[in-house]
């Protein structure tokens, strides 16, 4: 059964820095999302190394072995009778790259296989893909400012609503707690995905107004963590663990736009949104 769930943001792309609206469009992790995912996958490794542990005592290939000529092959029996092979981790992402991306930064660590799923891609934006904030209020001054002040104009132009994409992202959160329901071992199960996606979801699943959007703005390559609870009546008691959670180097760094040994001459940074005008 699954037991922790959690919910990691895309680290960043080259439409985040202008805040370009990617919706479900498919692009890349820039050289700055690869080094934030990479610290968060390297801060999430650290914390859940169990499932390296438990991931080889049920592969018992992947434990490495010595030559013929060693003194004694390494023992599977140490991972299996080890506590940390009571629990499984399961990683699943969002077909769309950056995801895959910032799923393989944690998992290839710990040697864990990534699972590609439709189900957890980005909220759509429908004729709006693509396009910047102004270009959005050039072409629809009135549908913008319904936009930002929650009343729904981007309807209009075929957005995904909050409240369905919350729908949709509850959805596929309890069918894979479905699909899991049956199994011995507690699961943890790291589902990666985008930010408006993954602060709907918690929203619906907490019983908030995905429409009011409480929860906020996700920063790239953040962690969240729900704990669900089985009900005698099949549904889900759930609880918000960690919210907006990052890697330790993120209070420090200029998280937004990295070191200055990977940023090239003239390359643009990220500025964050009027406080009027964040998503």
């Amino acid at each position: 059964m699954i037991d922790e769930i959690i919910l990691l943001r895309h680290g960043r792309t080259s439409y985040n820095v202008v805040h370009r609206l990617q919706g479900q469009i498919d692009v890349p992790l820039d050289i700055i999302g690869q080094w934030q995912v990479d610290q968060t996958g390297l801060d999430l490794a650290k914390r859940y190394y169990w499932a390296k542990v438990a991931n080889v005592a049920a592969n018992p290939d992947l434990l490495p072995q010595p030559g013929p000529q060693a003194a004694e092959q390494s023992d599977i029996s140490e991972y299996r009778q080890a506590p940390a092979g009571r629990r499984k981790m399961k990683v699943i992402s969002s077909d769309l790259f950056r995801a895959s991306q910032t799923a393989h930064a944690f998992a290839d660590i710990l040697g864990l296989p990534v699972t590609l799923d439709k189900r957890l891609r980005e909220r759509s934006f429908g004729q709006w893909e693509g396009k910047t904030r102004p270009e959005i209020k050039a072409m629809d001054a009135e549908a913008y400012r319904s936009w930002r002040a929650h009343e729904g104009g981007e309807t209009k132009y075929g957005v995904e609503t909050r409240t369905q994409v919350g729908a949709r992202g509850a959805k596929a959160v309890l069918e894979l707690l479905n699909e899991h329901a049956e199994d011995k071992n507690p699961t943890t199960l790291m589902l990666v995905s985008h930010g408006s996606f993954i602060a709907a979801t918690v929203e619906t699943l907490l019983g908030m107004d995905p429409e009011v959007d409480e929860l906020g703005n996700i920063p790239n390559a953040y962690w969240s963590t729900l704990k669900p609870r089985a009900q005698s009546d099949g549904s889900y008691q759930w609880t918000l663990a960690e919210f907006n959670c990052g890697p330790a180097i993120s209070t420090v760094a200029d998280w937004s736009n990295g070191p200055e040994e990977l940023r090239h001459p003239g390359m643009k940074l990220m500025e964050p949104l009027p406080v009027t005008d964040t998503v």
